[in-house]
């Protein structure tokens, strides 16, 4: 498989989200008529579509705001919820730091140690509001932090790193055994990331309850050209799914995939469900959020690392409240908001009643499809070529 590349070495061709479009079929139907929902667990939401861990866009305001328009928003353990008392002064202070200055204050700020009592606490102000409450950690402080999280009140619990298998090796630090970690916890684990079909497939016999589906994608991650490391999302999606299908093909265990990062607009959250997803996660589109607590600033989980910070501060401005966002109506014309209105027309216009058959679209590969007729739009800027 593949092409060759050099002397004996071969690649293969993958693909993002700007180099495909979907197909319509021979079947139209109502968007108003089309089902969205998305399980995890025993969970219901009502919208396929999440709020990242990430610093910028999810605090316990945000998580109870975005649980009660059907949501689900993760808190970062690792952050900056968990490290002060006070979370909201700090990122106002990290809203105002140069670009020059900026990484340097992140790592300074995320030098202070996270503190116990306060996952317990975050935990219990999200629940009290009603809404689930959902955390990550990264795998090396998830048996501590899963054990506080679960004790608290948890509903899931996520466990993520830039690159996560089920073989990792060692001497420095106790490595989580994914496997009985999972049979300890009582709720649903979601474990991430992962980019391609064996590893999926090993981290469902391991006994994830979902797993997320992207290296180095996102708007404010710069993994990729840090490490070189990545998979284009349209690729690793499907892939990804191929695992799920197989794995559920042989025991009967349905694991929700979900693409993690790399979608700016609904067309892109479309074109990752066609692809398989189960559901998206999104940092940068709720970055844009009022509620946000980022202030129209959005960092990556990775930024603040005291040796070789993978990630940057950006500024993405703030766009309309979270519920215009998700459910509109949108005052944009670009596609970034009214996030699940778009995914209902689509899939009104390509004949999926549901997810699961939005999964069975037909894609084509179509490198013209951002620009095919869009002269004007470019030429001045607006609607698909802002």
């Amino acid at each position: 498989m593949g092409k060759f590349i050099g002397a004996g070495r071969k690649a293969r061709r993958c693909y993002g989200f700007d180099e495909v479009a979907l197909v319509p079929g021979r079947v139209t139907i109502n968007p108003e008529e089309v089902d969205t929902t998305f399980r995890i667990g025993k969970l219901k939401f009502k919208t396929p579509i999440i709020a990242s861990a990430m610093d910028g866009v999810v605090d316990v305001k945000f998580a109870v705001s975005m649980g009660k328009l059907g949501g689900m928003a993760v808190l970062n353990l690792e952050g900056i919820q968990t490290r002060y008392e006070n979370p909201d002064k700090v990122v106002k202070g990290l809203t105002r730091a140069t670009p020059e200055g900026a990484t340097k204050l992140l790592q300074r700020v995320y030098k202070e140690p996270i503190k116990k009592k306060l996952i317990s606490r975050r935990i219990k102000e999200i629940k009290s509001h009603g809404v689930p409450a959902v955390v990550s950690s990264i795998p090396q402080r998830a048996e501590e932090f899963g054990r506080i999280a679960q004790k608290a009140g948890c509903d899931v619990f996520m466990v993520q790193a830039t690159v996560t298998t089920v073989k990792h090796l060692s001497r420095s630090y106790k490595v989580l055994d994914f496997k009985t970690f999972c049979r300890f916890m009582k709720i649903p684990v979601v474990i991430g990331n992962s980019v391609t079909y064996g590893v999926a497939l090993e981290l469902m016999k391991a006994g994830a309850s979902g797993l997320l589906i992207g290296i180095g994608p996102g708007t404010a991650c710069t993994t990729r050209g840090v490490l070189g490391i990545g998979v284009p999302q349209v690729t690793a999606t499907i892939d990804s799914a191929a695992a799920r299908d197989e794995f559920f093909k042989k025991t009967k265990k349905y694991i929700p995939i979900i693409t993690d990062g790399g979608m700016a607009t609904g067309g892109d959250i479309c074109k990752a469900f066609a692809c398989g997803a189960d559901a998206v996660m999104l940092g940068n589109a709720f970055a844009r959020a009022k509620e946000a607590p980022g202030r129209g600033f959005h960092w990556g989980m990775a930024t603040p690392h005291p040796n070789l910070p993978r990630g940057t501060r950006i500024r993405v401005g703030t766009s309309g409240t979270l519920e215009e966002i998700i459910y509109g109506p949108a005052k944009t014309d670009d596609g970034t908001q009214n996030l699940v209105g778009a995914l209902m027309t689509s899939m009104g216009n390509l004949g999926a009643r549901n997810i699961k058959e939005m999964q069975k679209t037909e894609i084509i590969i179509a490198p013209s499809i951002q620009t095919e007729g869009k002269v004007y739009q470019s030429a001045q800027r607006v609607g698909m070529r802002k």
